[in-house]
């Protein structure tokens, strides 16, 4: 049974959100821009601070992150999303800094759960893809959220292409940041909800852009089905639950024989996915700890 409030953490490329959670429910939650040149010790310092109006109300923490956790530390996957120079120590450091056990995870993971938890993929085996300044995924199979080896499961938008392709990880021609790229070549300033809305208003090259981007992930999951097949894919990130932009999805897979057409659905919980399935996590781990005594 849960004891007490959990401090619920989610750091990506573009906000760090922090909510306090109870038994899955967001009680009260914050959010700011990510300053992506701070780095990680002035990030903990920041999660400290702002957690400080909720002193005395949590017993627990939970931090989800971008890139690789790994032994307790934290590393850049693509330093583009968020760079992170060398193996950080996040746990000690967050331990140090807000005084309660913490249980560290990737943040799709940690989204991915969420959905299995409490979202849209609730019982079912899922395949969890985030699209947001980079692209992040999580599996949950037969109600086990895989990690495997060094915790890179499920890193899709890390994923090579051949080897006569050009050089870039699979983010790198699909994600909100490459999104944003087109768009600041064609004038616009570089966020990806400026090409979303000049697709909204009717402009054929960025609807393009767009369509390109979702065309991409949709294929990706076309050969995610085949290696998972999982009942769903959860859809999320800023980028995946833009309006239209999973329905481009669904038209760019509607030739596929239906045995082998992925299903998709919309994040369930949106922003909150991650916060709610770190909470979870972090209560679970608590509940083994105390169990081992």
């Amino acid at each position: 049974m849960e004891r007490g409030h959990t401090l619920a953490i989610d750091l990506g490329g573009s906000k760090l959100l922090l909510a306090l959670i109870e038994a899955g429910r967001v009680l009260d939650r914050m959010e700011v821009p990510t300053d992506r040149a701070a780095g990680p010790e002035a990030w903990v310092a920041q999660m400290a601070a702002l957690a400080r109006a909720w002193t005395g109300r949590f017993v627990r923490a939970g931090i989800t992150v971008t890139g690789l956790v790994k032994d307790n530390l934290w590393q850049a996957l693509n330093p583009e999303t968020l760079a992170i120079p060398g193996r950080f120590a996040l746990y000690e450091a967050a331990k140090r800094a807000l005084g309660v056990p913490i249980t560290l995870c990737n943040d799709a993971h940690a989204a991915a759960w969420g959905e299995h938890v409490q979202g849209a993929g609730q019982g079912k085996d899922i395949v969890f893809l985030t699209i947001s300044t980079g692209i992040g995924g999580g599996v949950v199979s037969g109600g086990q959220l895989l990690r495997g080896r060094g915790g890179l499961a499920a890193s899709f938008g890390q994923h090579l292409p051949q080897p006569e392709g050009p050089e870039e990880r699979f983010e790198d021609g699909a994600s909100g940041r490459w999104i944003a790229a087109q768009g600041a070549m064609a004038g616009l300033p570089d966020d990806a909800r400026a090409v979303f809305a000049a697709a909204a208003d009717g402009q054929d090259w960025a609807g393009d852009v767009v369509q390109t981007s979702a065309g991409r992930v949709a294929r990706l999951c076309q050969n995610l089905q085949l290696t998972f097949d999982p009942d769903v894919f959860v859809i999320g990130g800023g980028v995946g639950l833009a309006p239209g932009y999973m329905d481009r999805m669904v038209a760019s897979v509607a030739h596929v024989p239906p045995l082998l057409r992925p299903a998709f659905v919309l994040a369930a919980l949106g922003k909150n996915a991650g916060v709610i399935g770190v909470a979870d996590l972090s209560t679970r781990n608590q509940s083994n700890r105390e169990d081992m005594k």
